[in-house]
């Protein structure tokens, strides 16, 4: 509460930011259907509530700089199970996703034929057949053990009533961990590939409406089929929200011209089915020279007058959300191939990062832990490095 502090930034923007928000409210919204957005600026969250945080959460750096933070935190819930259904059609497994969604599942994971046929490559336990065009995995949570058995079974029968072939549940903690192995299996596989084979990150974020998920899979399928390009495809299908490791082979003299094509071609195909780039990443440098494609052109000058209000020298993190002009999106594509590989022990610490899902944990205390690891004799694994 309170009035807000006397800011040169914060004045010139609370004095633009009446216009700006009218505009925002007439604006037909380009990216209605979908359940995650974190391209440009929040300022439609603004519109609603009028409260900073909406607008300043997802500014990639570029408005202000956050020297302190106070957060509130849910308590975890009790008990949770787990259902794995695998489908023979994109279609169906959308179609479960909803069901998912219904169900009030906490989490509903889309394992993408690409993903499991890599998985099956390298070694990892892949319970379903062959045949199997996706797979789903979904949590549910509850205060106890017994609601959450009733909410898992009920969960299995939607999947089956979409069509799922094959129904797995897990109702205990060791078959849980299990089964969400598959789901972390694919990092660390990636990461023992060729080395010439990368797995790049720079089409790993698109989120579309959930009714569009199959057509926007299918369209990823065939844009990596286009550029000779392998793919896991992977995410979130409870919010159509699509993650892709492109396996671009470093050897081809053309790698960078097919990864610009691949780019434009998936940049199209989001805006075609009224998606966007970056559900959870946000645009960074990336993507913001591709916005031009997925928000109009009114939508974008209110995001530069954003940043001018706040940031009108251009200071803070230059390049994110608001494009330098001239920078293409490939140029933010760096691997070089003469590069030495990453060290097994770094590769070991973020392997277990994936595995136990510890994202909080600092990148410079894994790389001191990998250090120490590589300084520690063999025979003396307890001995001080």
């Amino acid at each position: 509460g309170g009035a807000p502090p006397e800011v040169p930034a914060l004045r010139r923007f609370l004095a633009a930011a009446p216009a700006l928000v009218d505009a925002e409210r007439a604006a037909p919204s380009r990216h209605a259907g979908v359940r995650k957005e974190s391209s440009g600026y929040g300022l439609a969250a603004y519109s609603d509530s009028g409260d900073l945080i909406d607008l300043l959460v997802g500014s990639e750096g570029t408005l202000v700089l956050i020297v302190g933070l106070e957060l509130r935190l849910t308590p975890a819930f009790a008990a949770t199970a787990s259902v794995l259904g695998a489908f023979a059609s994109l279609d169906d497994a959308v179609i479960g996703a909803g069901g998912a969604r219904d169900a009030g599942a906490s989490a509903c994971e889309l394992l993408d034929r690409t993903f499991l046929d890599v998985a099956r490559r390298g070694g990892a336990p892949v319970p379903v057949p062959e045949s199997v065009e996706a797979v789903l995995l979904a949590e549910v949570e509850g205060a106890s053990a017994e609601e959450v058995d009733e909410r898992a079974r009920d969960l299995a029968a939607a999947f089956r009533r979409a069509g799922a072939g094959d129904v797995i549940l897990a109702l205990d903690e060791a078959t849980e961990a299990a089964m969400w192995e598959l789901r972390h299996a694919a990092s660390p596989i990636l990461s023992r590939l060729d080395p010439a084979l990368k797995s790049m990150q720079f089409i790993e974020d698109g989120c579309v409406p959930p009714e569009r998920l199959a057509d926007y899979v299918r369209g990823v399928r065939a844009a990596l089929e286009r550029q000779g390009i392998r793919g896991v495809i992977f995410g979130h299908a409870g919010d159509a929200h699509v993650h892709v490791n492109p396996l671009v082979d470093l050897r081809d003299a053309r790698w960078r011209e097919k990864v610009d094509a691949l780019l434009g071609d998936v940049t199209a195909l989001s805006a075609s089915l009224g998606g966007t780039l970056a559900g959870e990443h946000g645009d960074g440098r990336l993507r913001a020279p591709l916005l031009p494609r997925v928000w109009p052109a009114a939508t974008l000058e209110r995001f530069a007058a954003v940043k001018r209000a706040f940031d009108p020298a251009g200071l803070l993190n230059p390049g994110a959300k608001v494009a330098v002009p001239g920078e293409r999106a490939v140029d933010r594509v760096k691997y070089d191939p003469t590069l030495p590989a990453l060290p097994a022990p770094a590769r070991a610490a973020l392997a277990r990062v994936e595995r136990e899902r510890a994202y909080a944990r600092s990148r410079l205390e894994l790389l001191e832990e990998a250090a120490a690891s590589a300084a520690r004799p063999l025979d003396s694994p307890s001995s001080p490095a």
